[in-house]
């Protein structure tokens, strides 16, 4: 979303001292409070109605002072309430997945709630439930993974944590925003079958299940609509058939046509009413286009959030409530710990025995400073964030010397080397400032730029109101033969086309964001090439960069002979807030140079670790095979450092699993033929869901013959182990459960903690059903030699698909498969049960 703070902190300084809120549990929606929605209602006018329909000061719901309305405060809130000013980063939404404990995402839950309470925060906008479809998703981070029943048990636990505080919950992106190109104008052409069981069951739960106060829409069109305006989706499916009777807001700025986002069933715009414009509606009102008895809906769920969250009641801001809350720093710590996943441990390399060394090496880019969040509205500013280096170091440092090097040069330093010369041998490049957006006609201005211009990683901006070009032009001369790097970044709606030898290498158009690009290219000592960089900013400055460092020398020597001194190395590497963020998708590649310095490390280290902080999967190819341990920690927030180290050695066992398929290259995705947008002559670019409902792990098990997983859904080790057997099937009939038990036990030599996961198969099927669909999981923690017995029940929907034609669930009647284990290809348990018609 793009959202501005400064109104929202401003006015958060100027609240008034409150009391203590306590532990607010929202009211039911009891006839008591329909009654006083009803007084309330009564005393407002048409026009009252009509401009509560919009937001106004950028986060803010209008007040009516005449019936004790306040204006009601909203913050970002996804991974943390994100304003006003510093707060607590809790462990991204793809981490907090990938704990697969919905009582934990409770825990969490309860700690923004208090969070937002802190700061007089009504609506924290989260949890964020689109699924995960691809790798370069820039969003990834924030969401819950690739399935829907994991996605939706995590959020309904996050949602009644929050809203047991007296904060409003937000569910989002509704629906179907699976990636951050050109989001604002992408059409995701969905069927109805797919749309059903893949992409609307996790708000579905957050709506029954978690009983969310409100809904935002997406930026992008579902099958020619806007979701704003989309009134199959919003108005039939979310407020008729589910039965929500919160309040359905706008993205910001995702309202286009005022007229149909009324009545497709959109009761708040924000941040401001610009499509719904108070003269518009108020016309239609009066010449009956328009309904009076919707306005009056619209305006009673915003009334009904009041009362039942008691806003009407109390002052929102809690100062008995700390800004820096011990006990949201304990949450974030245990959300970093359940959250981290050990994708590879060859040979036992971890954990490492701290007793038995002299040396770390710790290296990488993302060993300091710590990486909390990405970017874009889930950023978070925090008190405090511990680095992977810190947290080692606190953990080991009076033991072993915990040697460190970030090991790569910074963005900052590869784009402020003067490594261009002009055509007649200055150094430099000529720069050319055109005062039109074509590099057309006489240059404005000519003058030599030792490098060019200052990068800043830049979102959301405020657009030139007159246009212009710029030019730089002249050559690169490499010092040695071999692979060279050349590097660029400009920001937000920038564009931009490097030239080399007269060829186009890297090219940016004009998207919402982006992050840095690179290329990389052989080069033979002392020929020069030619290089031009065209240039179109969005602003009425230049933010553009660029630089070029050959490859081998990318890596200090120092850094090898620190690696190669030290007893293990752990090479930490990843994506961050300029990489991986809202408003862009990100490389399926690591960023640039991460992929050399793991194989350097590994060369002269056989006891390497590589921790990657990314929001999913990633291109391994070059050095997985070389180390012999992976640890995945997402953005593990604030706290991750100390959690990362406590895996690294041997205090906790990693307990994580895949919240989503890590794929070996990105053609094996099954959304591989599909995840491009192919262009439209209406201005709206479409992706075409034509993998269906065999997204992730449903089409890796249902094509075994085909290339799999480099990692599998579910997929995490321990460094205990555990064993399933006993499974019992119970309960079968025509329309009832089926109680699913068998036992689960610790066969390790130390506590740990295991993920039971039920998937159902339906071979019988008269439709094309994945060979595996998980229904049911449950989170043990066992001490070595401990059995527990667990018992889930599956409902009728379990072995249900949805038929688009009776547009009902189906259950066919037939063989059915239950499956149990601890991946979705490893459910050593299975049994057959039959259900009949």
């Amino acid at each position: 979303m793009r959202k501005t703070m400064l109104a929202l902190a401003l006015c958060a300084l100027g609240m008034s001292a409150a009391a203590s809120s306590g532990d607010a549990v929202p009211a039911a929606d009891t006839a008591a409070v329909e009654q006083r929605v009803e007084n309330l209602l009564g005393k407002l006018t048409i026009e009252q109605k009509v401009a509560l329909l919009g937001g106004v000061d950028n986060f803010y719901t209008r007040d009516v002072p005449a019936i004790g309305l306040p204006r009601l405060a909203m913050s970002d809130g996804p991974i943390g309430v994100r304003a006003p000013g510093p707060s607590t980063a809790y462990a991204a939404g793809i981490g907090l997945a990938a704990s697969w404990d919905p009582a934990l995402a409770e825990r969490v839950g309860t700690a923004m709630g208090r969070d937002a309470q802190a700061r007089g925060i009504a609506f924290l906008l989260g949890p964020g439930v689109n699924m995960y479809r691809a790798p370069q998703n820039g969003r990834n981070m924030e969401y819950y993974g690739e399935d829907p029943l994991l996605a939706g048990k995590i959020a309904v636990g996050l949602i009644q944590g929050v809203q047991g505080q007296g904060v409003v919950a937000t569910v989002k992106h509704f629906a179907a925003n699976n990636s951050e190109y050109d989001r604002r104008h992408l059409d995701s052409l969905i069927d109805e079958r797919t749309l059903r069981e893949i992409y609307l069951p996790a708000f579905e739960m957050a709506v029954k299940e978690g009983h969310v106060g409100a809904v935002m829409s997406s930026y992008n069109l579902v099958n020619g609509d806007y979701l704003a305006e989309n009134r199959r989706i919003a108005h039939d499916i979310l407020k008729q058939e589910w039965g929500f009777n919160g309040l359905y807001m706008s993205d910001w700025e995702a309202a286009h046509d005022g007229v149909k986002a009324f009545k497709a069933g959109l009761d708040l715009e924000m941040p401001a009413p610009d499509a719904m414009k108070p003269a518009l509606i108020e016309a239609g009102l009066r010449d009956g286009s328009l309904s009076t008895a919707d306005l009056d809906d619209k305006t009673r769920r915003l009334l009904r959030t009041a009362v039942r969250f008691g806003f009407l009641d109390r002052p929102q801001r809690d100062f008995n409530i700390p800004l820096m809350d011990p006990s949201s720093a304990s949450a974030a710590l245990e959300g970093a710990r359940e959250s981290l996943v050990l994708l590879k441990n060859d040979a036992k390399a971890l954990p490492l025995d701290a007793a038995h060394m002299k040396s770390v090496a710790v290296i990488g880019p993302m060993a300091y400073p710590g990486a909390a969040s990405a970017g874009g509205s889930s950023h978070i500013d925090t008190f405090r964030t511990q680095s992977i280096l810190s947290g080692i170091s606190d953990r080991v440092g009076d033991k072993v010397n915990v040697l460190y090097s970030r090991g790569l040069p910074s963005t900052a330093d590869v784009f402020g080397k003067e490594v261009f010369v002009t055509a007649d041998g200055k150094t430099g490049l000529t720069r050319e400032t055109f005062g039109n957006p074509d590099f057309a006609g006489k240059p404005l201005e000519r003058v030599v730029n030792a490098k060019v211009d200052q990068w800043k990683p830049e979102l959301w901006t405020t657009p030139a109101t007159e246009r212009q070009s710029i030019r730089w032009s002249g050559r690169f001369v490499p010092d040695r033969n071999g692979k060279f790097l050349f590097l660029t970044a400009a920001a937000s709606k920038d564009s931009y086309t490097l030239y080399v030898d007269g060829k186009p290498v890297i090219q940016q158009p004009v998207f919402e964001g982006q992050a840095p690009h690179y290329v990389v290219l052989p080069m033979t000592a002392g020929k020069a090439v030619d290089i031009r960089l065209d240039y179109r900013p969005d602003v009425s400055y230049s933010r553009m960069s660029l630089g070029a460092i050959a490859v081998d020398a990318m890596i200090p020597e120092e850094t090898r002979k620190m690696a190669a001194m030290a007893d293990a190395a752990v090479v930490a590497v990843g994506f961050d807030g300029t990489s991986e963020s809202e408003a862009f998708d990100r490389t399926f590649q690591l960023p640039w140079g991460q992929e050399a310095l793991i194989e350097a490390v590994a060369a002269v280290n056989k006891r390497t670790v590589v921790t990657v902080t990314s929001g999913g999967a990633y291109a391994t190819d070059g050095w997985l095979e070389h180390v012999p341990a992976l640890l995945q920690n997402w953005y593990p927030g604030q706290e991750g450092g100390q959690a990362i180290a406590e895996v690294l050695f041997g205090n906790r066992s990693p307990e994580g699993k895949l919240p989503m398929s890590f794929e070996r290259h990105w053609q094996d995705n099954p959304t591989h033929d599909f995840y491009d947008a192919h262009p439209a002559a209406d201005g709206h670019p479409t992706v075409r869901y034509g993998e269906g409902v065999f997204l992730g792990y449903r089409w890796y098990t249902s094509h075994p013959r085909d290339a799999q997983p480099l990692f599998a859904f579910g997929h995490g080790l321990s460094y205990t182990s555990f064993a399933f057997s006993k499974l019992a099937l119970s309960g079968v009939a025509a329309n009832g459960d089926v109680t699913v038990s068998f036992d689960v036990r610790n066969t390790g030599a130390r506590e740990g903690a295991e993920v039971a996961q039920v998937y159902v198969g339906d071979p019988s099927a008269r439709v094309a059903r994945p060979a595996k669909e998980l229904k049911a999981f449950r989170k043990v923690r066992l001490s070595p030699g401990q059995t527990e017995h667990v018992s889930l029940t599956l409902d009728r929907r379990a072995f249900a698909w949805y038929d688009a034609d009776k547009h009902d669930w189906t259950v066919d009647p037939g063989r059915f498969t239950v499956y149990v284990g601890d991946a979705s290809d490893q459910t050593p348990l299975s049994a057959d049960l039959s259900i009949g018609k």
